[in-house]
């Protein structure tokens, strides 16, 4: 769970929001396990499982939470915080809900091992566009954290069990998102790469 600043009034300080997409400002990492001698596209039109996350947001509303269901979220490289005019541009312009710095490139890697991903945030704060709340207090972050760290590892707690041992396939397909990724000839493939791709793509390249 990430701790995110919110550019939307309603979704305050505390709250809880099951991301469902992503802008992605990251440029400083590693975003693929794939590459020069094994290319692939994985489809990130809908980066998250909604089963997953709907499992999520009704575990989090039962803990007493209040919980938004869907946000997008801006993944920025940090490690400084926005400016004011980003903040109102993410804002206005691109209708982005929440901004945090850890979200990516985790679902990109998700999907192209073939995961069942959810990504619940807990708004800290508003980030620096609100008049009313200035800029960013590392205080206030931490405090918003502890307050409701208890509501958040009950939700991670309960979701094994929940879900149980054994699922049925994916109906939103992320358990088969490499199906028809891989372009690169198997005789054009790099033998280095496919043993370090084993523990993600095994099941579409052995």
């Amino acid at each position: 769970m990430e701790s995110p600043a919110t550019f939307r009034e309603e979704m305050a300080p505390g709250h809880f929001v099951v991301v469902d997409q992503f802008i992605d400002r990251t440029f400083a990492r590693e975003k693929s396990f794939f590459g020069p001698g094994c290319v692939a596209h994985v489809s990130v039109a809908h980066p998250t499982c909604a089963r997953l996350s709907a499992v999520c947001a009704d575990l989090a509303e039962a803990a007493g939470v209040i919980v938004h269901r869907g946000g997008t979220y801006l993944a920025m490289e940090g490690p400084q915080f926005s400016t004011l005019a980003e903040s109102r541009m993410y804002r206005e312009v691109w209708g982005a809900d929440v901004i945090g710095m850890t979200n990516m490139p985790e679902a990109k890697l998700a999907r192209e091992a073939e995961l069942c991903y959810a990504s619940v945030v807990m708004i800290t704060d508003y980030d620096s566009w609100h008049p009313d709340h200035g800029e960013v207090d590392v205080t206030d972050i931490i405090k918003t954290l502890m307050g409701n760290s208890a509501q958040a590892k009950g939700m991670v707690a309960r979701l094994p069990q929940l879900l149980g041992r054994a699922r049925d396939a994916c109906p939103h397909g992320c358990d088969r998102a490499l199906e028809y990724a891989i372009l690169t000839a198997p005789e054009a493939r790099d033998p280095v790469l496919l043993a370090k791709l084993d523990a993600v793509a095994g099941r579409v390249l052995n």
